[in-house]
């Protein structure tokens, strides 16, 4: 099996006994909707490629459901900085890998030890997390970095004259795009994570917390609003009857 295939049942396999639960809730993911995804992009790898012209096609798994996935997340980012910066990111890292692409191979060859699509994936991974920073902009510039990639390599070597069928997100882009994603989020929890440790808790956190106390003091009476309250009221009917009594003797 494919070690993209191998990463997105491990990836599910943790999505279901809710090991990934916080990075789902940073990048705005539900269980349910994560599962659906990681499902979409497993089976639809193996289902037929769809035709975009006469000799370029886009593969499901390796195609379409990582756009999906990017633009689902990508509309439901916390702000339009956020917005801007995952499409920035992603165009850094598109450029990134297409200039690595013309230094390396991209098949593999015996004077380099690791596949250039692993040396792809980890680039596009580690350029995603310096520019996108938070998990869900460096998931989309991982991610997209490489489909965006493998798009123009396709194109270019169309109007270069290729023969035959070429397949955006087919045969290794598709293990690229899964490793590429899962590095660049990696990457943003564990340095994220030390980060905020290191500064008692994420900036959202922190702002929601002041807001608590703040709501909490303002909800809160003051001193002399709690002595007044404390004050015994004066019983005036009985004050008025002792009164008449006295009176009277």
């Amino acid at each position: 099996m494919p070690i993209g295939m191998i990463t997105l049942v491990v990836v599910a396999v943790l999505v279901y006994f809710g090991v990934a639960q916080r990075v789902l809730d940073r990048m705005g993911l539900t269980d349910r909707a994560a599962l659906l995804f990681i499902a979409a992009m497993f089976f639809g790898s193996y289902l037929p490629d769809i035709p975009l012209t006469g000799t370029l096609a886009i593969n499901i798994g390796g195609g379409i459901v990582p756009i999906a996935l990017a633009l689902y997340l990508l509309v439901r980012a916390d702000t339009a900085r956020e917005r801007n910066r995952a499409i920035i990111a992603t165009i850094i890292a598109a450029a990134a890998i297409y200039g690595t692409m013309k230094i390396l191979p991209v098949e593999p060859i015996y004077s380099i030890l690791l596949d250039p699509m692993y040396i792809f994936a980890l680039l596009a991974g580690l350029i995603a997390y310096l520019a996108g920073r938070s998990r869900r902009s460096a998931f989309i510039a991982g991610t997209m970095g490489i489909v965006l990639t493998d798009i123009i390599s396709r194109i270019e070597l169309g109007l270069t004259g290729g023969r035959g069928t070429t397949v955006i997100g087919g045969a290794g882009i598709f293990d690229t795009v899964v490793l590429s994603g899962i590095i660049a989020v990696g990457l943003a929890e564990i340095i994220g994570e030390s980060r905020e440790h290191l500064q008692g808790g994420s900036i959202k956190e922190q702002v929601e917390e002041k807001e608590a106390k703040k709501t909490k003091l303002q909800g809160t009476p003051g001193p002399a609003v709690m002595e007044a309250a404390e004050e015994p009221v004066p019983d005036i009917k009985n004050n008025h009857t002792a009164k008449n009594n006295d009176a009277k003797g």
